[in-house]
């Protein structure tokens, strides 16, 4: 369980009124939960934020900055009072109660696109395994742009398990081969991935989806790509992991 922590800040409250949406995508009918207004105070998250500054870079494939927030520390208000009203999100798409944190951060893209490498041009997975959940939270978002889901078009790949994740590896390294130098961020026109569905970025909006699934960002080409968490594209990033529910 993570900790109270500093209250120096205002903490974000939760929500009276959230405003949710449940997509199914593919083949498989994999779910995808949009949540507006699922807390209020955003103002004073992006503050905490900006309080933090500058991040690190990201250690992975992420093509920006990444602060990770640790349990105890003043951020982490935010991140039980999100998980909090996240869960009824959570067990009404995913059938489960139960589940704990494993990683909390926030995030900026700031990568500008003739810098990206092969696998940033390109959807991702976060893992295969089905009960991991990622958590995105928009804060900050000067530019537009959003979240997209993919399907592989040669492997007809959409999500990503033990048992495919070999041969889809394998053809997505070739696709990348073949890219354009000047590719930028993937999106719509992508000739080696089909759009499923985009969902629009928006102050306050929430996702909760299978990190298997195949994801990006999708940047706009103006995007400022600004590492201020007051200017730039700030989210808040959690990977949570569904537990079995006690009987």
């Amino acid at each position: 369980m993570r900790g109270a922590g500093d209250s120096s800040h205002a903490a974000p409250r939760t929500s009276t009124s959230p405003c949710a949406k449940l997509h199914r995508i593919g083949r498989g009918g994999h779910p995808v939960a949009v949540i507006d207004g699922l807390i209020e105070g955003i103002e004073s998250v992006i503050d905490l934020a900006a309080s933090l500054a500058p991040f690190p870079c990201a250690a992975n494939n992420y093509p920006g900055l990444r602060r990770v927030i640790a349990p105890n520390e003043t951020a982490d208000s935010y991140v039980r009072t999100l998980m909090n009203a996240a869960a009824p999100f959570i067990a009404g798409a995913f059938g489960r109660d139960s589940f704990r944190v494993l990683e909390a951060s926030f995030s900026m893209v700031t990568r500008a696109p003739s810098l990206l490498d092969h696998q940033q041009r390109a959807p991702h997975f976060d893992s295969t395994d089905p009960d991991l959940l990622a958590v995105l939270h928009y804060l900050n978002v000067p530019d537009g742009g959003g979240t997209g889901f993919f399907r592989h078009k040669s492997t007809g790949v959409e999500q990503v398990t033990d048992a495919n994740a070999g041969g889809f590896v394998a053809a997505a390294t070739a696709d990348a081969r073949r890219q354009s130098p000047d590719a930028g961020y993937v999106g719509a026109d992508d000739p080696h991935y089909e759009l499923l569905l985009a969902i629009d970025a928006r102050p306050g909006r929430t996702l909760i989806y299978q990190g298997s699934l195949l994801h990006s960002g999708l940047i706009p080409p103006t995007a400022s790509l600004s590492p201020d968490p007051r200017t730039g594209r700030l989210t808040g990033n959690f990977f949570v992991q569904l537990e079995a529910d006690r009987s």
